[in-house]
């Protein structure tokens, strides 16, 4: 990455590692990424942040951090691993 494409970490931002599965992966065309929030987002507003809600509202998900199931409104802290973990179909 060129000097030129660096995001300065803001004072208070977090950085996160976020994991996509199925759709989600397929919408956004990765299955991992890494993202730099403001310091007190919580798990659904980074969902939402990179889904937004379209015609037919948006996707209901599981979210777990560091590999354990959470509340939507667990706060983000620096380092953490995020999954969005989208309804699973089958029959």
């Amino acid at each position: 990455m060129a000097a030129d494409d660096r995001v300065e970490r803001a004072e208070g931002d977090v950085e996160v590692r976020i994991l996509l599965f199925a759709g989600l992966r397929e919408r956004r065309g990765v299955s991992e990424e890494q993202l730099r929030v403001p310091s007190g987002t919580t798990a659904r507003q980074l969902y939402e942040r990179l889904f937004p809600a379209g015609p037919e509202g948006r996707l209901p998900v599981l979210f777990a951090v560091d590999q354990q199931w959470v509340d939507g409104e667990a706060p983000l802290a620096d380092g953490q691993e995020v999954a969005f973990i989208p309804p699973l179909g089958g029959g």
